[in-house]
């Protein structure tokens, strides 16, 4: 199955195309175009010129696009779910929920079309201020260059096309290497929902070719980035005086508190640690539980960790399947050992078989190890025992990262507190990390980001604040 580029309404032909192989069976599933500079030059050109397009288009017009997107998306559920599944080796019953909150963000995004207004200011409220109307409005920054990352290939996308077309800016999406046919159905479904040639481009590439141009191109007013620290570091340092956005890492945790029910929170927990193979940012990847109850919490997690199905993506049935490419398997094994080799206990899991990853659970962790203190983004979570939950606030905040934090507490002050000290963006209380809505803010601080994403959020992003002031003396 060869695929084409999306360039300003039109499919075009690569001059270069490389293989696809499924995550799970290592076989060719596509042959997907490495776009050149040249190409990546006429996407950026055919955005660029769009922009009166979109700028001029009335924001019911743009409302009702985004509407008729979410019911074509909709229409064709099963096969958006499939094909996530096909590329991204995510669990098909994880696919289809993924494809449902797409569905739900482009339903945001299409409401907040509607919302994007200004305010009055009360300019008598200066000393020379009197006898002047001044009101703001909020205008689109032109072209967003929109670079996804494979482990919420549609979702994660939408995140970013959504509100770029709420706003009526122009779009260069550059999906990830691993997962470009989510992408690349997107753009058939918006071209059938009737957005303008030019708006939406989808360059499939190198991030060392399409990035770098979306980056340091002077008609890109924006760039929005989901991926990798490294990554994202370089591109705001490459990035000049553009608007950016970056969802970086995390290595998200949970604080358990002492007469917590654990028997209530066991299965959610399981999902928050293993849910896509571990391969999402808020994956629950440390554990710190207070000391009155960490041994029932282990011995319950560990045997709620063996019964997931491990198997294929296409498998309704898989709880567990393929990590995103072998390298990825070989580093955590790698890190696993590291661990291993320190001291730490491996409870469960430990081992792969083909790119299956077996869920992992590892007990009495250093923090310096790998498995602490990086992402994992692979099935791995850490349990730690804690003397109070002010040991565990510490030990979350003793973190590159800070995107999201959990924290199960049956009093009130113990969650106001941990709310309150939590150096992170987002707290959750009685609940995992892993847990997002798609019109919430989300984003992080420190290396987990900069910026918000969530359809408001993003769409303030995505737009420049204009001041008027109407001298009526």
């Amino acid at each position: 199955m060869k695929k084409r580029l999306f360039i300003n309404g039109e499919w075009m032909e690569a001059t270069k195309y490389s293989p696809l192989l499924s995550p799970f069976t290592q076989e060719v599933i596509a042959e997907v175009p490495l776009a050149s500079v040249q190409e990546t030059e006429m996407a950026i050109e055919a955005a660029y010129r769009a922009r009166g397009v979109m700028a001029k288009m009335p924001a019911h017009q743009r409302a009702a696009i985004l509407e008729k997107l979410a019911e074509l998306m909709g229409q064709r559920a099963e096969e958006a779910a499939r094909i996530i599944a096909l590329e991204a080796a995510k669990p098909l019953a994880t696919a289809r929920l993924e494809v449902a909150r797409t569905v739900q963000t482009y339903k945001f995004a299409a409401e907040e079309a509607k919302r994007i207004h200004g305010e009055t200011i009360p300019m008598d409220a200066a000393p020379g201020g009197e006898g002047r109307l001044a009101f703001t409005v909020r205008e689109p920054l032109g072209v967003i260059g929109a670079i996804t990352p494979f482990n919420f290939p549609m979702n994660l996308v939408a995140h970013k096309v959504g509100p770029a077309i709420a706003a009526g800016n122009t779009i260069v999406l550059k999906p990830a290497n691993q997962t470009p046919l989510s992408a690349l159905f997107l753009a058939e479904l918006l071209e059938e929902a009737g957005l303008p040639a030019g708006v939406l481009n989808v360059v499939t590439g190198e991030g060392s070719v399409v990035g770098d141009k979306l980056v340091t191109d002077e008609r890109v007013h924006m760039v929005t980035f989901t991926g990798s620290p490294g990554v994202g570091i370089g591109i705001r340092n490459k990035a000049g005086l553009k608007r950016v956005t970056l969802e970086l890492g995390s290595n998200a945790a949970v604080i358990i508190d002492q007469g917590v029910n654990i028997d209530k929170i066991i299965a959610r927990c399981v999902t928050g640690a293993f849910s896509n193979q571990g391969q999402v940012c808020i994956s629950l990847q440390r554990i710190y539980a207070h000391e009155a109850v960490y041994e029932s919490f282990v011995e319950k997690f560990v045997r709620a960790t063996e019964q997931l199905t491990l198997g294929d993506p296409l498998d309704p049935e898989t709880d567990v399947s393929a990590l995103i490419s072998p390298k990825d398997v070989q580093r955590t094994l790698a890190w696993i050992e590291e661990a291993r080799q320190a001291g730490a206990h491996i409870a469960a899991g430990g081992k792969a078989e083909g790119n299956v990853l077996y869920p992992t659970v590892i007990l009495d962790a250093e923090t310096s190890l790998k498995v602490s203190c990086q992402e994992v983004f692979g099935p791995i979570v850490l349990i730690n025992k804690i003397q109070s939950v002010q040991e565990g606030i510490e030990k979350v905040n003793d973190s590159r990262f800070g995107l999201q934090a959990g924290i199960y507490t049956e009093n009130v002050h113990t969650a106001l507190d941990a709310a309150e000290q939590l150096h992170v963006g987002g707290v959750l209380i009685n609940d995992i990390p892993t847990f997002r809505v798609d019109h919430m803010p989300y984003g992080g601080v420190k290396e987990s980001g900069t910026g918000r994403e969530g359809i408001k959020y993003a769409i303030e992003e995505m737009t420049e604040m204009k001041l008027i002031i109407w001298n009526r003396n």
